[in-house]
């Protein structure tokens, strides 16, 4: 039927488990366990996929999962309680992301048997349904397996890591201790039936271990687990028949698999004239039933009296070992009302032919208002008492209640059973009631039992005992017999059995105690009086000898386990997402959801896929960008977020699963890349054959994809509720803000660029406006703005100049500096017309209205001679203006700069004039007045680069110069030149010429080319100018490339170097790109070695001149070396630098670890003698490098800092 494979052994390869031996690590009998749950699971699947769809088919689906589930609810149990808890006293935050899987898992079972339910009862639509129903069980394949993964990879090393063999054999006996005998006895045959014939060795071996050294229980386990009777109904004896009591006996079939041959359900009167040859067969049942009754209604009474006693003396001494008598009684009620709802009460309505009323020993919410009682702690006196009162009210109800349901099934229902049933069957059904008991809980109960009976009552039960059930295993009803003899013996008397209880369940819970008091919290919730009782809301209490796992099974609706997760996350409402603005962190809420939309959307893809290929391209690229936008997020997590929230002490290993999580589910995304390649392999011959491949591939893909869907939405949902809500509470704002930059300072721009319009598309208005102002926020000391608008027409619909841009300059240099220069030229008579002009630089966040105030004193130049000279120069260049002007092709931009205007007639006093007023002028800040001085004194110079430029343009106005190949190599082999290999030419604009590189053209220019004006270039295979790209667009060429790397940015093309373009330096760098070999860091504004993570962060550090050369290092092509103080300078600088120096030129910090230096210069003092005139005298001293001031003996060179014992000093 489709729907998907198994899981094949290669998916999931051994851990670092295999080959230990279970004698050596006994907590590895969960391991054998997670086998069989892995094969069981495959051969679900296979039936499914292999059978032939119908209803019985489906049952006998049904029985397994049913089998399977009971099974695995109890595995899990055991883990949460026992495992879990007596790991989480050892190591801290492993545990809750665990138990948090278990209840999804829990969730997931629950669906699938509803889904078996409606099949079942609805036979339209059955194979569609069906089909659906694979798709789920494939779906929880994968989350156990994942699970079960993930915990042989870290929490049973760590049970092996932190407790001894003993100690684990405790733990899995306690385990075994607390599951009903019924199933128990099905599960061990069923688990070894998937193991080899060495791996069953070894759980034998183990579990003669593990079991305490008492002969006759030895021999029931072990008979159990050698149990290889497969005569009768296979597929029920594989599967146990313990589940079907457990579970209840919904239809008449499943009575008669479960009930013994004698049982004659369709010869009652034989039956009966069977019976009545016995007569001593009626006495079985009523006189052990009449018995257990009278023990259960004492005991209430006992406590109910006890409870008083207490009160009314205000002597609380012994309310403890009351309390424990009442959980213990209590623990005993549930499996005995159990038992009646399922074994007893089918048996009647089966033997009466119809359905009778018959009501509950108990009612659910009576158990659940006692439970939560007997969970609660208490403190003081008064509290006590109001407690007391409750306890003694909820329990006198429930007592009325019990003694009323009692009476009826002792006048009603048994001697209904003993009319109608043999001695052997009714032998039967009271030694299976007692096998619904757990083995702990039942040992107990034999105790209390067999201690309540007087001599007589003791010899009548024993004798009768003695003799056996021949449908019940013979070792199970020695070991029996020989409890209740050992209580009717008089070794254990009824105060002894207590004190037993008592110490019992104190030791008994494995930690358990600690986990209660770290777990408790104040409710009033049960409470009528105003009194606080503290309840422990995050793990039942489990009673003496069965634990609460027993609970959550029988009463699931109810008891419902929590895991122990931190307490400040009960209660966080994750589906309200918060603003970005206060809280940086929760933009990883908004990729969340729109990584679960966009799973969504593939699972409804994948189902299309099956009748229309047309929508396989659509499916690839869409998944192409999940998986690279969830590689990139998960990487994000594991190496920045994660890390840093287990930076706190006492959070650490609480994310260690999730990363495990992260490397498993890159097996999902494998398994879809697969089957799309087979897919797309398909040839489209359009016949049945490649139709049915089609379709059965379909059915893969789309159980995959709900497989990928729901475990990341599990995983996402974990970490939402775990995870995140930390956050606040270990982070400041500004803290987030660091990390968040982090993370997206490991995004490459390829990503950026896809995953920023895919993020906004799930996204509404609001949200998408707080997620970009976050964004630029954290990069507002970065030009990430500037590359967002080179590419993305969304950001227009977003004010960047309400965004906080740090101290960055926003001057657009791309405005004519001319213009600016203009308005501040000295004109004679104009002062009052400059006043009232309005300076417009061009960009938003930089309009100033305002005046330039005209100084009337002139500053003297200080000297004639100096005057004359100046005289002469200002000549020279008016003259040489002229004659520029008296071109043609000049005039235009001679009549723009005309006469005294023109900067080249300035001479060096108007400059000077001018300079100053900008320099007073109020209405101008120092950024806008620096902009303004810098265009003054380079105004001559721009304007000769424009003249040249228009002479160059006139010269070649002919044919454009360069227009032929350039190659790399004397052989005239590859296109290229001394920078860069490509296969292109590009055409600068500001010349009109040719040339193979950016550099080349500043080689070769006195000028610079703004390469964002470069829209042309040159092919070098046929020399078409063309519109530029990554390939050549002219026929002849048939797309012939350009360069293996093309950036439409920054118009770079190479064919020989790895090189990424950085969205935040809005340059390209080279390197394999950033998250693999590089990072940005958002202050700094540089991109780094990720070996440079953790460094001294300075604000745009890169943004200034090298100390030794002063090359501007942000645009340098060199290698740059960052210093430990957090400056830089070239690595070739620094080379030279340190050959004679070792502190920073800047701040004069050592440039790296000089002990050996200063090592060498002690020696040196130590040998020196100072002049007795000098010994003796101090002098005070500042170090570089601790920052602190001191003292040093005199000397004329060295002086040792007293503090941090470096010589990088400076005399006060």
């Amino acid at each position: 039927m489709g729907g998907g494979e198994s899981e094949k052994e290669e998916d999931w390869p051994e851990t670092l488990l295999a080959g230990v031996s279970l004698v050596d690590a006994p907590v590895l009998f969960f391991v054998a366990s997670h086998k069989a749950f892995r094969s069981e699971l495959a051969s679900l699947r296979r039936a499914g996929e292999c059978g032939v769809y119908g209803r019985e088919l489906v049952v006998d689906l049904g029985r397994r999962l049913e089998f399977l589930k009971l099974v695995y609810d109890y595995h899990c149990a055991a883990e949460d309680e026992v495992i879990f808890l007596a790991l989480d006293s050892k190591v801290k935050n492993v545990v809750p992301t665990y138990s948090l899987e278990h209840k999804s898992i829990e969730d997931s079972f629950s669906s699938i048997l509803h889904r078996l339910d409606l099949l079942i009862k609805k036979d339209e639509d059955g194979p569609h349904m069906f089909q659906e129903l694979l798709f789920s069980i494939g779906t929880i394949q994968t989350m156990i397996c994942q699970h079960m993964r993930k915990e042989e990879e870290q929490v049973f090393p760590l049970v092996m890591q932190e407790f001894t063999s003993d100690e684990q054999s405790q733990l899995v006996w306690q385990y075994m201790c607390s599951v009903p005998i019924t199933l128990l006895e099905d599960f061990l045959p069923w688990m070894t039936l998937y193991l080899s014939s060495e791996e069953k060795l070894d759980v034998l071996q183990c579990i003669e271990l593990i079991i305490p050294k008492e002969r006759l229980l030895q021999e029931v386990v072990v008979s159990w687990l050698q149990h290889e009777d497969r005569s009768s109904d296979f597929s029920y004896n594989i599967h146990g028949k313990g589940y079907l009591f457990l579970n209840g006996l919904p239809s008449s079939k499943d009575i008669r698999n479960v009930y013994p041959p004698e049982i004659c359900f369709e010869q009652d009167q034989l039956v009966k004239k069977a019976c009545s040859g016995q007569t001593s067969g009626v006495d079985v049942l009523i006189e052990g039933i009449d018995l257990w009754h009278a023990a259960l209604r004492r005991d209430f009474n006992q406590i109910i009296a006890e409870l008083y006693q207490i009160r009314s003396s205000n002597c609380f001494s012994s309310l403890s070992s009351a309390i424990v008598q009442l959980k213990f009684i209590a623990d005993v009620l549930i499996f005995y009302s159990n038992s009646l709802d399922k074994l007893f009460y089918p048996l009647v309505n089966e033997l009466a032919k119809k359905t009778l009323s018959l009501q509950s020993l108990i009612d659910e919410s009576q158990i659940k208002g006692l439970q939560r009682l007997l969970i609660y702690e208490y403190q003081g006196s008064t509290q006590l008492r109001s407690f007391l009162e409750m306890l003694s009210r909820e329990l006198e109800s429930l007592v009325r209640e019990l003694s009323t349901n009692l009476t009826s099934l002792e006048n009603e229902v048994f001697p209904f059973i003993s009319k109608n049933c043999t001695r052997e069957t009714q032998l039967w059904l009271l030694y299976t009631s007692l096998q619904m008991m757990p083995l702990g809980l039942l040992k107990c109960t034999a105790t209390w039992f067999s201690a309540h009976l007087s001599e007589n009552q003791a010899n009548s039960i024993l004798s009768k005992m003695k003799l056996g059930c021949p449908a019940i295993n013979k070792s199970f009803t020695s070991l029996l017999y020989e409890w209740v003899r050992i209580g009717c013996s008089g070794k254990t008397s009824i105060v002894k059995f207590r004190e037993n209880l008592e110490e019992m369940f104190k030791g008994r819970s494995f930690y358990l105690a600690e986990q209660i008091r770290q777990n408790t919290a104040c409710s009033n919730e049960l409470l009528e009086q105003d009194i606080t009782i503290n309840m422990r809301k995050n793990v039942d209490i489990p009673s003496s000898s069965t634990s609460g796992m027993n609970l959550h099974v029988f009463f699931s609706q109810m008891f419902k386990q929590i895991p122990p997760l931190q307490k400040n996350l009960a209660g966080s409402n994750h589906a309200t997402f918060q603003t970005l603005e206060s809280r940086p962190m929760d933009y990883m809420l908004y990729i969340h959801r729109a990584l679960i939309k966009d799973l969504e959307y593939l699972v409804s893809l994948s189902a299309k896929m099956a009748e229309d290929v047309g929508f396989l391209a659509e499916f690839k690229n869409r998944f192409k960008l999940l998986r690279d936008i969830y590689e990139v997020h998960s990487n994000s997590e594991d190496e920045i977020a994660f890390p840093a929230l287990e930076s706190n002490g006492a959070l650490q290993n609480i994310s260690h699963s999730y990363c495990i999580d992260h490397k498993l589910e890159v097996n999902l995304f494998r398994k879809t890349s697969i089957i799309l390649d087979e897919i797309s392999e398909l040839n489209d011959e359009g016949s049945n054959e490649t139709r049915l491949t089609h379709y059965q591939l379909c059915l893969k893909l789309r159980d995959t994809c709900s497989s990928m869907h729901k475990v990341l939405s599990d995983h996402i949902h974990r970490e939402e509720k775990e995870i995140f809500p930390l956050f606040r509470g270990c982070f400041s704002i500004e803290e987030e803000e660091k990390i968040v930059g982090h993370m997206l300072g490991r995004t490459r721009a390829e990503i950026l660029q896809e995953m920023i319009p895919w993020l906004m598309g799930y996204l509404t208005f609001d949200e998408q406006h707080a997620m970009m102002s976050l964004w630029l926020k954290i990069a507002r000391y970065t030009k990430f703005d500037e590359w967002l608008g080179e590419w993305w027409e969304g950001m227009t619909r977003y004010n960047l100049s309400s965004v906080e841009k740090g101290s960055r300059p926003s001057l657009s240099l791309a405005v004519d500096p001319l213009e600016i220069v203009s308005m501040y030229l000295l004109k004679d008579g104009s002062q009052t017309q400059k006043n009232e002009h309005h300076i417009k630089f061009g960009f938003d966040d930089f309009e100033q209205s305002g005046s330039c105030n005209v100084d009337d004193a002139e500053l003297a130049c200080g000297g004639e001679d100096l005057s004359q000279h100046q005289s002469e120069v200002d000549k020279k260049r008016s003259n040489e203006t002229n004659d520029r002007c008296h071109d043609e092709e000049n005039k235009k931009e001679c009549q723009k700069l005309s006469h005294q205007e023109h900067p080249l007639g300035m001479n060096q006093e108007e400059l000077e004039a001018t300079i100053r007023r900008v320099s007073r002028d109020p209405d101008l800040d120092s950024q806008k007045k620096s902009y303004i001085i810098q265009n003054l004194l380079t105004s001559r110079w721009i304007v000769k680069q424009k003249m040249s430029q228009q002479e160059d343009a006139v010269e070649y106005k002919g044919e454009i110069p360069g227009l032929c190949p350039s190659y790399r190599d004397p052989l005239k082999s590859t296109f290229g030149c001394e920078h860069y290999k490509r296969n292109c030419k590009l055409l600068a604009p500001c010349c009109d010429k040719l040339f193979t590189c950016i550099r080349c053209h500043d080689d070769q220019t006195d000028h610079s080319v703004d390469r964002k004006a470069i829209t042309k270039m040159m092919c070098m295979k046929c020399l078409v100018i063309q519109p530029i790209g990554p390939k050549c667009a002219s026929p002849s060429c048939s797309g012939f490339s350009m360069a293996t790397y093309y950036c439409r940015i920054c118009k770079l093309f190479d064919d020989d170097r790895q090189i990424y373009h950085c969205p935040y330096c809005n340059l390209c760098r080279l390197g394999k790109g950033l998250g693999i070999g590089y990072f940005h860091c958002m202050k700094c504004n540089a991109c780094m070695s990720k070996s440079l993570f953790v460094h001294i962060c300075r604000e745009k550090c890169l943004e200034d001149n090298c100390p030794i050369c002063h090359e501007y290092i942000f645009t340098s092509n060199a290698p740059v070396k960052a210093l430990p103080c957090g400056h830089s300078m070239h690595s070739s600088c620094f080379q030279d630098y340190t050959c004679s120096h070792y502190i920073c030129p800047i701040c004069s910090k050592s440039l790296g670890d000089m002990q050996v230096y200063f090592g060498m210069l002690d020696v040196l003092l130590a040998e020196e003698k100072i002049p007795e005139e000098y010994s003796g005298q101090t002098q005070d001293i500042l170090c570089n490098d601790c920052e602190r001031r001191g003292t040093a003996r005199f000397h004329w060179l060295y002086h040792k800092c007293l503090h941090c014992g470096s010589y990088n000093t400076r005399l006060l």
